[in-house]
């Protein structure tokens, strides 16, 4: 492995352009692009109506005209491209085009629309200029798969793979939306759409499953039952007050091997209180028998009924957690996920007041809580990848509800996947990196400070 250091910048290489005015271009290229898109939508919903079909037995002359037209539209390269979509014919259609590389415009535009977003990064993460980056950037958006994977390899090599994914990591989610537009399936384009959009993922990034489908691989009931900490967990638990850095300890300490944690304070109002805390996923097997598993982080992704959410509630059933209690959810990864899909169950927060939601390195931004009074903060480590799954980088048009408290900050002591661990959150929260997040986190979350009357963990399984 290479030494831990950072591409050097070409000084010779000429000033990165205005960021502001890049980002401008590509708000103004995605909605060109959606344009176009949904023009090819109507052209072709319109060539293969009923409407159509009346018109060419009642008027043949006439719709063999238009439908000429239409097709000339719908294929012309200088102007929408190859654009059929929608419908069953306007899909197989789409699925041929993609199969013999014939692209819309439209697919053009958004392309182009990355593209910008990649370079408004760059004053801000300058080894993205460097000629290794660009070389992968340019072949992903070529469609010009072995070369990218060569690139990836060469930069893995010359770097190291940890700081290789570090140093891609603000424009990661740009290149998976690159890849997923460029390459020759035809079902994961969709996620490439909403991330260039910002709206509501309904398939995986990767090769496009459907979250019906991905329900379908995940169809646990959600089982808990109490189990005893063991003697590292006592200890952490011992440890760890109203302080966040200390909470996320103890979900660094409940591992990735189904165990959740709940707790009963006794505020000095006088009023009882419940802690939930969820840690993320384990990465061992694609599917295990507990929730935290992969297939349950692309279901949490694309639903809010998922295997986990129905085990959290299990949780506060079994320990009979009164109706109307007020409860804050603290979740790692996965957990944060979980934690957002229950706050944005009406039927959940009308049983429980879910006052607080934390999420720690979670991909949440594209999901909003049902209840407007659900306090919701987000910490993120900017070298940590998986923040940005959700479809919104440091370059997104996006942006997060302004009631939002998004907490973030570039940790250069840790590369990914170390950057995603609790540990390496916690720990930047007592530094001097993100230690003023630790005290602002506190102050909102202090209303859970007080005499502990119950922890217990709780082992969650699907089934």
């Amino acid at each position: 492995m290479a030494p831990a250091s950072v591409l050097a910048v070409d000084p010779a290489a000429p000033p990165a352009p205005d960021p502001d005015l890049l980002l401008t271009a590509s708000v103004l290229l995605a909605e060109a692009a959606t344009t176009c898109r949904r023009a090819g939508h109507e052209l072709t919903a319109a060539a293969t109506s009923r409407r159509f079909a009346a018109d060419l037995a009642l008027r043949p002359l006439a719709a063999l005209r238009t439908a000429w037209s239409a097709g000339r539209a719908l294929t012309n390269g200088d102007g929408l491209g190859f654009a059929a979509c929608g419908g069953a014919v306007g899909e197989a259609a789409r699925y041929m085009g993609v199969a013999t590389l014939r692209r819309p415009a439209a697919t053009a535009m958004a392309v182009d629309a990355f593209l910008a977003r990649i370079q408004a990064a760059i004053p801000e993460h300058p080894n993205l200029a460097t000629p290794e980056v660009t070389r992968i950037v340019e072949a992903f958006a070529a469609a010009r798969p072995v070369e990218a994977l060569l690139a990836l390899k060469a930069i893995f090599q010359h770097m190291g793979v940890t700081r290789a994914l570090t140093s891609l990591s603000p424009i990661s989610i740009e290149l998976c939306a690159l890849a997923g537009l460029m390459d020759v399936n035809p079902f994961n384009d969709g996620y490439a759409w909403v991330t260039l959009l910002g709206g509501y993922p309904t398939s995986d990034p990767f090769l496009g499953i459907p979250a019906a489908a991905l329900k379908a691989l995940n169809p646990g009931p959600g089982r808990a039952a109490p189990v005893p900490p063991d003697r590292i967990l006592a200890k952490v638990l011992a440890a760890a007050g109203a302080d966040i850095s200390g909470l996320v300890d103890v979900i660094s300490a409940l591992g990735n091997h189904g165990l959740v944690h709940l707790r009963r304070v006794a505020a000095a109002d006088g009023q009882d209180r419940y802690l939930l805390l969820l840690p993320g996923t384990g990465f061992g097997k694609l599917s295990n028998s507990t929730p935290q598993d992969l297939i349950g982080a692309f279901d949490a992704m694309c639903d809010i009924d998922t295997t986990y959410t129905r085990s959290v509630r299990k949780v506060l059933e079994f320990a009979r957690v009164p109706a109307g209690a007020e409860l804050m959810i603290v979740g790692h990864s996965l957990g944060g996920m979980t934690a957002m899909n229950l706050a944005c169950d009406p039927d959940f927060v009308g049983t429980w007041r879910l006052t607080h939601v934390v999420t720690v390195g979670s991909p949440i931004d594209n999901k909003r809580p049902a209840d407007p009074f659900t306090t919701v903060v987000s910490l993120v480590n900017e070298h940590d990848v998986i923040p940005t799954l959700d479809g919104r980088g440091p370059t997104s048009p996006a942006d997060i509800p302004s009631t939002w408290r998004e907490l973030a900050w570039n940790d250069e002591t840790y590369d990914y996947p170390l950057s995603h661990a609790p540990q390496s959150y916690s720990d930047a929260l007592r530094s001097a990196t993100a230690g003023h997040h630790r005290e602002t986190v506190n102050s909102l979350i202090g209303a859970y400070a007080g005499t502990v009357v119950l922890d217990q963990p709780y082992l969650v399984r699907d089934r």
